[in-house]
This record gives structure tokens, C-alpha cells and sequence, in this order.
């Protein structure tokens, strides 16, 4: 039975979601559950708590996309979807001009991504390429949740991406001296919140990286 208290509040953390999101969250996690019979999407241990373990917490980094200047958000290795097809499902009506773009290798997830944003309507772009082989890329936000370490992130962000504001990035439990032990190779500014799905988590946001000399 999957955990649907998230879906029949209409409160979904410090958002009002409206009863079509609520359902269109819910439509998701099954079409995830269903999916996963056929093709590994996400820990069959973690199917009962999808809207816990994966909407919610994709959900949570909602505070730092919906903003006026945010108008494309590039999700990195993003899998079943998560964080940009439930970022997506949420901005849908709030700002229907608000891009999605993905970047998975995997041709059975990209075609998962691709039926998911078609069932939905959403405004994405996927694309089932190598993130590493990519050049020149633009985007307002860089987000990623379980695709590579910090330091790889900053690396594909500078190096593959030649406009950007910042990335958004989660961290688990020695998320703070990940930070720190990264801060010896680069410069950057950042903010920090707790998760509010896994209290020794952290969502960052991470601006203005540069590589340190030597």
C-alpha cells in the first residue's frame, strides 16, 4: 500500500497544491510502482514510502525554483524523475512557460521520462545523453539528487555548462564535511536547509564556484 497522507493534504509542506496536482503526484507514484516490475526506477524496499522517500523529497527543493528569474531547470541523471518530473508536476499551473531539461543515459528510463511528461503534459525536454559529452549547455538551475558526488557536479557545471545561476544539490548525513572537504578544491557560496524527509540531510544551493589553483 503506498503512503498517500502526502497526497490527501492539501498542504503539501509550506505549498497549496491543488487537488489536480495532488492527483497527478499520486498518478505518478503508481505509474513508478507499476514500472518498476519492468525495469529497476527505484529500491523495491522504499515502493511503500514513494511519496515519503521520493515526492516529498523531491518536492522539498520547490523554495528554491519557484522564483520569478527561474524559467529552466536542468535535472542530471534523474532516473524515475526525481527531483524534475514532481518539480515539474508542481509547476505546471503556477508557471506553465517553466522548463524541465533531462539529461539520462539510460535508454529505458529516458522512454519512462518521456511517458511520464507526454501522460502529464509537461513542458520538459529529455535527453538520452552522456551528461560528460555535453558542451555549451544553458540553464537557470543545475539540480541534481543521486547521480554523482559534489565534487563531479562542480566539475560537470563548469566544465559542460557554459551559462547557469546555481545548482541545487542534496547531501546525506556527512553532507557538512562533504562541504567542507570540497571547499579545499573550490571556491563557491552556498546555502544550506535541513531535509525535511531525512533530518541528517541537507538540500544546498551552491553559487559562484570556482577551481582553486593547484
Amino acid at each position: 500500500m503506498i503512503d498517500s497522507e502526502i497526497i490527501k493534504n492539501k498542504k503539501f509542506f509550506s505549498l497549496d497544491v491543488s487537488r489536480e496536482t495532488s492527483k497527478d503526484l499520486m498518478e505518478y507514484s503508481s505509474c513508478i510502482i507499476s514500472k518498476n516490475k519492468e525495469i529497476n526506477l527505484i529500491s523495491s524496499s522504499t515502493e511503500k514510502s514513494i511519496n515519503t522517500r521520493h515526492i516529498q523529497d523531491s518536492a522539498q527543493t520547490i523554495d528554491f525554483i519557484d522564483k520569478k528569474d527561474i524559467k529552466i531547470c536542468t535535472d542530471l541523471g534523474s532516473g524515475a524523475g526525481f527531483p524534475g518530473i514532481v518539480l515539474s508536476i508542481l509547476m505546471k499551473h503556477k508557471n506553465p512557460l517553466f522548463k524541465v531539461i533531462f539529461y539520462e543515459k539510460s535508454f529505458h528510463k529516458s522512454n519512462f521520462l518521456r511517458e511520464m511528461s507526454e501522460k502529464f503534459k509537461l513542458n520538459t525536454e529529455i535527453n538520452q545523453k552522456n551528461i560528460f559529452k555535453e558542451k555549451d549547455l544553458e540553464t537557470d538551475v543545475i539540480i541534481s539528487r543521486a547521480f554523482k558526488p559534489l565534487p563531479k557536479i562542480l566539475e560537470i557545471a563548469s566544465t559542460n555548462f557554459k551559462n547557469y545561476k546555481y545548482i541545487v544539490l542534496y547531501l546525506g548525513k556527512s553532507g557538512k564535511k562533504i562541504l567542507n572537504d570540497t571547499l579545499k578544491k573550490w571556491t563557491f557560496d552556498y546555502e544550506q536547509k535541513k531535509s525535511l524527509t531525512n533530518q541528517d540531510s541537507l538540500i544546498v544551493k551552491i553559487s559562484n564556484i570556482e577551481k582553486k589553483n593547484g
